[in-house]
């Protein structure tokens, strides 16, 4: 049994997928949706930070220009999710070399050892995986390298890291990051009351376009929920960001809050959420805020549910590697100042399990796609056994504004 399996067929599954063919490795890409990128299919509106020559893994467009027929985007331009699989995703899956090797509606429920649960350790290393999809299906793999992101597991409304009081007695009135405010979803948001909850670049997505459709829409009410006082981070680097279009993100958001278009609610850490029949209100304390719609915009967290019978040395404050985690810490660490890291930060104790993409990253926000396009080569060096490739890891980031909160798979910095 030699195949490797890839959970995920977003930009960095893909970007493994690309990597295995070009090294000669059988594999196989496990794709929950029901077409490619379909985390990033549901915010096909949002446009990104980072402009098209970040965008693309070197290995992928070497496989695009050899099929033939694509055109590449125009390198300076910022292209939006739905422009990333439409002008670059879907085309690489039609190239010969990934064709045929990606199993669509393929959710994975469990990796395991063949024989052996967590705690049995003779013998183990040579054990096959065992991959069991949610339909029952079973699979034996090699290695498994696993790109599933962290769209699927958003963190909770509540201020202290578990559901607030009545959270999820409320569903019905909180939306998930990045709603399309003013197309698919414009409906929900018109004229209404919306609390935005959040510190990071999604949160700033959203305000904006909410704060937009205030201006059009007479009645459309904007609150910015933090449980911050210092909103500095937020705001970012503006002219300084080497992504312009991520500084001028803050800076529009800050303008807006200033005129008063949006109204910031600060030191206010969620607690309870009560449904009412005016909307759903707020609670921190003793200060209240009531609202039609909340959009949870806090971030996301790493399931490694699936892979709970497997050997993981996990870090635990972020939820990354442990080796990881000092280089991630968005406590000292933006987008850009992520030293390069490849195959050795990303070992498990489990042989042939690596975990890449923003769900190496755990919760730190610091995740850029071209972190996960490097991640992906060097871990496909190391099955390949390109040892000294694998180890010779370069990153060149963009110097960056402030990250503090994650997108779904480009995270904050894209």
């Amino acid at each position: 049994m030699r195949t490797v399996v890839v959970i995920g067929a977003g930009p960095v599954g893909l970007a493994a997928a690309a990597q295995l063919a070009e090294r000669g490795l059988d594999f196989l890409v496990l794709e929950s949706g029901a077409s490619v990128a379909a985390a990033v299919d549901e915010w096909r509106h949002v446009r990104l930070f980072s402009p098209w020559r970040y965008d693309i893994d070197p290995a992928a467009r070497r496989l695009l220009e050899s099929a033939g027929g694509w055109a590449e985007p125009e390198l300076g331009k910022l292209p939006t999710g739905g422009d990333l699989i439409d002008a670059y995703l879907e085309p690489l899956t039609k190239t010969p070399q990934l064709s045929g090797r990606i199993r669509y509606d393929a959710e994975v429920a469990a990796v395991t050892r063949v024989g052996f649960d967590r705690v049995r350790t003779a013998g183990r290393e040579h054990a096959p995986f065992l991959i069991r999809l949610t339909d029952g299906t079973e699979l034996l793999a090699a290695s498994v390298i696993d790109a599933s992101g962290t769209w699927r597991r958003p963190n909770v409304l509540g201020g202290s890291g578990i559901p607030a009081r009545g959270e999820t007695l409320a569903v019905d009135h909180i939306a998930p990051a990045l709603p399309d405010v003013r197309g698919r979803d414009r409906d929900r948001y018109a004229g209404r009351r919306t609390a935005v909850v959040g510190a990071g670049h999604s949160a700033s997505t959203t305000l904006l376009e909410l704060g937009e459709l205030a201006a059009d829409v007479p009645g459309t009410e904007v609150y910015w929920v933090v449980r911050g006082a210092d909103q500095a981070r937020t705001y970012g680097g503006g002219a300084a960001d080497e992504l312009p279009a991520r500084g001028a993100l803050g800076t529009r958001l800050k303008q807006l809050v200033d005129s008063g278009r949006i109204t910031l609610v600060g030191n206010f850490r969620t607690d309870q959420l009560t449904a009412t029949a005016d909307g759903v209100q707020l609670s921190a304390g003793d200060t209240h805020l009531t609202v039609d719609t909340v959009v949870n915009s806090t971030g996301f967290r790493p399931d490694h549910d699936i892979v709970s019978e497997l050997r993981l040395d996990l870090d635990p404050i972020l939820g990354s590697t442990r080796a990881l985690a000092p280089l991630i810490d968005p406590n000292q660490h933006s987008c850009g100042t992520v030293p390069p890291h490849g195959v050795d930060e990303l070992t498990h104790p489990e042989p042939g399990y690596y975990a890449i993409g923003a769900k190496s990253y755990g919760r730190a926000p610091t995740f850029l796609l071209a972190t996960g396009y490097e991640q992906a080569r060097s871990v496909v060096a190391a099955l390949a056994g390109d040892w000294p490739a694998a180890r010779a890891v370069h990153l060149a980031l963009p110097e960056t504004g402030v990250c503090s909160s994650n997108l779904p798979v480009a995270n904050c910095c894209n």
